[in-house]
Parts: structure tokens; sequence; C-alpha cells
């Protein structure tokens, strides 16, 4: 099946997520979007995406770049968390803190693209987000090879994905310390130098998930069907962290 008719299937699954299956369990997702370095254009289609998966999906969603609304009172109105291509130093100590004890409290965390651009200086986020940005070359299209055919965000891909996006170097590679959903064939791009390139990730982290996507560089990636479902899939593995239990 070529790539076109995938993503209509996609699209198709999206329409009945929530009618097809049981309700979900209603929860609440809080986008920030945050920039203190580069700013995306992506930025409004993908806040604008989030919301359009939600309805349907059983989760309500708020978005701000007001990082005052990292307080351990707000923050539990939320079961995940998404930073949608945020860069930079975006919260102070008191909101690092609140967000700390959010994941430890059993909550979910979604990364989007640059979400690995933002807070060097904050190991524990560092951990957290599984990898930091180090460089990229020009953005082109390429093959994601589809590592884990059962995750709810990625079983629905082709193995072999041929995407358009900013393929992110990182500074270390995450293998070994999260579970690699889908990683880079380099083979497929002029540009890429870290030889085996996770891409994709999830983690169970400190009493929370942790799930991470490199895709979202163009504001078109958020109209794609497949990413929209791979989005999509990640919330819901996110919002299923249970907390720590008392020893």
């Amino acid at each position: 099946m070529n790539n076109a008719l995938i993503g209509l299937s996609a699209l198709a699954g999206l329409a009945l997520i929530g009618s097809a299956e049981a309700k979900p369990k209603p929860f609440r997702v809080l986008v920030f979007s945050k920039t203190a370095g580069f700013r995306h254009d992506s930025i409004p289609a993908g806040v604008e995406a989030v919301k359009k998966l939600a309805n349907p999906n059983g989760f309500e969603v708020d978005a701000t770049e007001d990082s005052t609304a990292f307080t351990p009172e707000n923050l539990k109105k939320y079961k995940v968390v998404v930073f949608l291509n945020t860069t930079g130093d975006i919260l102070n100590d008191a909101q690092q803190k609140a967000f700390e004890e959010y994941i430890r409290a059993g909550n979910g965390f979604v990364g989007v693209h640059a979400a690995t651009d933002t807070e060097y200086d904050w190991p524990w986020y560092g951990k957290l987000v599984g990898a930091y940005f180090k460089s990229h070359p020009a953005p082109a299209e390429a093959v994601i090879v589809v590592e884990d055919r059962k995750d709810i965000s990625t079983k629905h891909l082709p193995k072999r994905w041929t995407h358009k996006d900013e393929w992110y170097e990182f500074r270390e590679n995450p293998r070994g310390k999260v579970h690699v959903l889908a990683s880079l064939d380099e083979t497929t791009y002029e540009g890429g130098t870290m030889g085996d390139h996770p891409f994709v990730w999830r983690q169970e982290f400190d009493g929370g998930r942790s799930w991470y996507t490199g895709c979202g560089h163009f504001p078109e990636n958020f109209k794609e069907p497949l990413l929209l479902q791979h989005l999509l899939g990640g919330i819901k593995w996110a919002s299923e962290a249970k907390p720590k239990k008392s020893k």
C-alpha cells in the first residue's frame, strides 16, 4: 500500500476513534509553545492540530505560551503537557520544580520537534525529553524506519515512512536509555552523521511517561493524516502514566 492510501486510511481512522471504540476516560492536555530562541512557523498549525484531535478522542486542550501556568495548582488540571516546538530557557526555578513534581505524580509529557532544543541547563529535563538537539542539515524528504510496529503511535505507519521534515541530530544517542520507536535511514538524505539515528521514542521516567517525536518542523506537517495519528498516539500513551507506588 502506498503512502497516499495509508494516509487516507489513517484519516478515516482518526474520524472513527472514539466512536468505534469504547469512550476513553476524559482527560485534559496543556499545549505549551513558549520560545526563547528560534521560533517555528509551524507552532500555530501544531496547536490547532492538537485542538482538532481533542474532541473526538476524549480529551480537552488548553494552549499557552505563559510560563506562569507551571504551578502545582494549575498543573493538577492536566494529565499530559505537550512541549510543542519550545526553544531555549522557558521556565524559572519554581516552575521547573512544579513540573518535576507533576511528572512524579504520575502524569505525561509529549515533546514535539524542538522540545529537544529547550532547557539545556536543566539536567532533569534533558533526561525527560531523552536527548538534546545539536544541529540539522537542510530539510529534505527522507525515510523514517519504524522499529516498534505495536506501539499506539507507530503501528499505523508504513515500515519505511517517506516524510519531509527537518532531521535533527542529537548531542548523544538516546538508545539504551529510551525505547526507540522509529529511526532515520541516513542513506535517504544528505547530512546525517549519527549513523544509528533514533528519531521517535518513549520512556517511563521519574514516575511519569515521556514520548518524543522529531517530526513537526513545517506547518503542513500538521495536516498530514499519518503524522496526526502519530501525535495522537503519543498523547494517548503519555496519558496512561500511573503515579509511583509509595514504599
